[in-house]
């Protein structure tokens, strides 16, 4: 399932300065918020911004070229964090007034942010002495969990209304949203890692699920692989990955199952059986509530967009 930031109301015809890249800020003490619009079919816009930035794609299509980085396109349901000064170069290839693009912004002081990650490793440090909290830079787009859509939603609402504690209720909400996103590269980050028990166990045990994704994992076996209490296990995991480790093991082998579907002569049995799913019938629920959509039926949907493209 896609999360995407609810889009907002788009501006009254008349009370648009350009067409391209329409711009309505919201300035408060720890951030200013951007909405930026486009009715136009444009090419190689330039934008910049003095400080830390996270986007969000709110409707449309983009195709963004950030400095001495490969373009990509950009869609509702996917961020992009931006260090300071960084050029930007953006192509709206499907804009009009149909169709508009629609984008937020929100700028963020680089001494905030250094602020919030100090705090994060005096008072919650990293189990791995060697580890610190820190923004990549270089795993800098990226799709929206569950956690990072609300966020979004509820920093827009506050910096949006007329009240008298909205600079605290935002910049409390933006730690939250630094904190998450950090929770999403960590959790990014430990697939591309290897390593022992010994030296990263949160390391260890995730490349180990990803590599047992057709058993029925016990998480006391993890907790034993770990090294820790159940108790310290949970703790860790949810800290650092934004995640249990149950949500965890079934949303890697819901991934595992989308990439299985796309065998159209694949029965849904099979794979629920595969995963190590005791229950076709709780397979099928479980995919629903995390895809929005039967194992089947998404399915369907593979094969129809594949015909399309045949």
């Amino acid at each position: 399932m896609q999360h995407r930031p609810d889009p907002l109301s788009l501006s009254r015809t008349e009370s648009l300065l350009t067409l391209v890249e329409n711009r309505t800020a919201y300035t408060l003490e720890s951030c200013e918020l951007n909405v930026f619009e486009t009715y136009r079919e444009s090419y190689n816009v330039p934008l910049s911004f003095n400080d830390f930035v996270i986007t969000s794609m709110l409707r449309g299509k983009k195709v963004m070229h950030l400095q001495e980085r490969a373009e990509f396109d950009y869609y509702p349901g996917q961020t992009v964090i931006i260090p300071p000064s960084l050029s930007m170069n953006i192509d709206f290839p499907e804009a009009t007034n149909e169709n508009p693009t629609q984008c937020i912004a929100l700028a963020i002081d680089q001494e905030q942010i250094k602020k919030t990650i100090s705090y994060l490793n005096e008072f919650f440090p990293k189990d791995d002495p060697g580890s610190k909290w820190m923004l990549n830079y270089e795993d800098y787009h990226f799709q929206n969990n569950e956690e990072i859509a609300a966020l979004i939603n509820k920093v827009v609402r506050i910096c949006s209304e007329r009240t008298g504690s909205k600079d605290i209720l935002a910049d409390l909400t933006l730690k939250e949203l630094l904190v998450r996103i950090m929770q999403n590269q960590n959790l990014k980050s430990l697939s591309r890692e290897t390593g022992n028990v010994n030296r990263n166990p949160l390391t260890y045990v995730v490349n180990y699920i990803r590599a047992n994704l057709n058993e029925k994992i016990n998480i006391n076996s993890l907790t034993d692989k770990a090294c820790m209490s159940k108790a310290s296990f949970y703790r860790l995991f949810k800290r650092e990955l934004g995640i249990s480790p149950n949500d965890f093991i079934l949303s890697e082998k819901i991934s595992r199952a989308k990439q299985l579907l796309s065998n159209p002569r694949a029965k849904v049995s099979a794979i629920s059986y595969e995963l190590g799913f005791s229950d076709a019938n709780y397979f099928i629920r479980a995919f629903k509530k995390v895809v929005g959509v039967t194992p089947g039926n998404y399915q369907l949907q593979l094969i129809a967009m594949h015909s399309l493209k045949n």
